[in-house]
């Protein structure tokens, strides 16, 4: 692959600080847009009429575009210029989330939704490949990407405060009209400041691949969501297992046969790649599954109100933003397979916890649950994405990255699916919401706790990294070569 080429202007001290800025400030409203909506599904579900199957829709039309378009948003930059797609993005994503703050309904709000998936799959990795083709040197280009991580980062931890507020405060529609003025600000500067830049022998689009990949993905999705609703065994429901599973078999039978597939297969025959993107699967589904509850089990199940429960959820959110930046280094220093699995059993046995909770629990004993759980998780994800970097070649460092992104992603997309049918299970047998709840965390703990079983018997202990690793819990990453330092 050719080099990736950066105009001379970028390489300036105030234009560095300027794309900085700029590149900050698009990855904050997308991680921003992470935990705010969650914040609002209690008010979504009472001012829209919906149930658990429209909040899941709500959350998981935006994740599935995300998941599967990551790797294309990547190459699109790489292609037809950073900039142009970063700004594309930006427009696309702030024009969805005025549709998703005027929706009616939640089936307008869904189509808001998958917009917004749209533009951001196209604004984070175009804001990642900006950073790094304007810092050639490796060392250079750690640090910057370790600014860009903890600045934007911030977004993580100010969803769930910012959410609770504007809802309580407006409503839910006011979560989304945020995204407005950040969008314009980012545009006005943007066309300001950046310089673009693009790599000439990036590969073409694997159009045939995206759109399998977006398909399957999204039929399997619908039939979990929907199963508890329209039945498990109903034709409906049937039927899209069935249109899934052989949308996904044509795009491993499209994707074996491409000379440059958005999913190379043979990266799969290396152990140390194959773990460590399973491993991320279950990250995905156990935090993103998990998490999609937390707000509502503070309001549904201990009374809180909306404001209230944003800031109960902040311990998971904030031990993530603080300890994953040391993630890789810890990594670097005692090796994945520790790492990894100290992280997981962490997770799982802090999600085992939280399944132990109940309505009369005081706050005093929850919060350190998820304390656990944040600091577990943010130790995999860096660690994980590292080891599958490690597992390839130098050149395909970006493209590993980003399919660790993109299987973390899908996990997202599987857990709140999956585990919002445990709990819609267990509601339709007659139990209550909190014991529906309480099996989706034992659920996820369990998983969590197996798989670090698993990593700690197949991940191979690996060299120490060479650098350290900078990682953000939920963010998305280019596939180009030059972002291979960070997820």
């Amino acid at each position: 692959m050719a080099a990736s080429h950066a105009a001379p202007a970028v390489g300036s001290r105030s234009n560095r600080a300027a794309l900085l800025t700029v590149t900050c400030l698009g990855q904050f409203m997308v991680l921003l847009d992470n935990t705010i909506v969650g914040a609002a599904l209690p008010d979504m579900q009472h001012r829209l009429h919906t149930g658990l199957t429209g909040l899941q829709w709500i959350v998981d039309a935006y994740v599935v575009l995300v998941a599967m378009l990551l790797l294309s948003g990547g190459i699109f930059a790489d292609r037809f210029g950073r900039k142009r797609v970063f700004l594309t993005g930006v427009v696309v994503f702030t024009a969805a989330s005025v549709l998703c703050s005027l929706a009616p309904s939640v089936g307008w709000l869904v189509v808001g939704r998958v917009l917004q998936g749209i533009g951001a799959a196209a604004l984070s990795p175009a804001s990642l490949a900006l950073l790094a083709a304007a810092h050639p040197r490796p060392q250079e280009r750690v640090k910057a990407i370790g600014l860009w991580a903890g600045l934007s980062g911030i977004g993580l931890a100010a969803g769930p405060v910012v959410g609770g507020v504007l809802t309580e405060t407006f409503g839910w529609p006011a979560i989304f009209v945020v995204n407005l003025p950040i969008g314009l600000v980012l545009l006005v500067l943007g066309l300001r400041s950046l310089e673009e830049s693009r790599n000439p022998g990036a590969p073409a689009i694997d159009i045939p691949g995206t759109v399998l990949s977006v398909l399957g993905v999204g039929a399997l999705t619908y039939g979990l969501i929907e199963g508890g609703a329209r039945g498990w065994t109903s034709p409906v429901i049937l039927g899209s297992f069935a249109a899934g599973v052989l949308l996904l078999a044509a795009f491993v039978a499209v994707e074996a046969r491409r000379a440059a597939p958005m999913l190379p297969l043979r990266l799969f025959r290396q152990r140390l790649f194959t773990v460590s993107s399973t491993a991320m699967v279950v990250v995905g589904f156990a935090l993103m599954g998990s998490s999609f509850f937390f707000s509502q089990f503070f309001v549904y199940v201990q009374g809180s109100s909306i404001l209230r429960a944003g800031l109960q959820t902040l311990p998971a959110t904030l031990a993530m933003v603080i300890v994953s930046p040391y993630a890789g280094r810890l990594a670097a220093r005692h090796g994945f397979r520790v790492v990894v699995t100290a992280g997981l059993a962490l997770a799982g046995l802090g999600l085992v916890a939280l399944g132990t909770v109940h309505a009369d629990t005081g706050y005093g004993n929850v919060w350190w649950r998820l304390a656990i759980i944040g600091i577990g998780f943010a130790l995999t994800m860096s660690p994980l994405t590292g080891a599958a970097i490690q597992a390839v070649s130098s050149q395909e460092g970006g493209l590993a990255s980003g399919i660790s992104s993109t299987t973390r992603q899908i996990g997202a997309v599987l857990g709140v699916a999956v585990l919002g049918a445990v709990v819609r299970s267990r509601q339709s047998g007659g139990a209550s919401f909190e014991t529906g709840l309480n099996s989706a965390f034992v659920a996820a703990g369990a998983l969590t706790l197996a798989t670090a079983v698993f990593t700690g018997l197949l991940l191979a202990r690996s060299e120490p990294a060479p650098a350290p690793l900078v990682s953000l819990p939920l963010t998305p990453a280019s596939r180009s070569p030059a972002a291979s330092p960070a997820e």
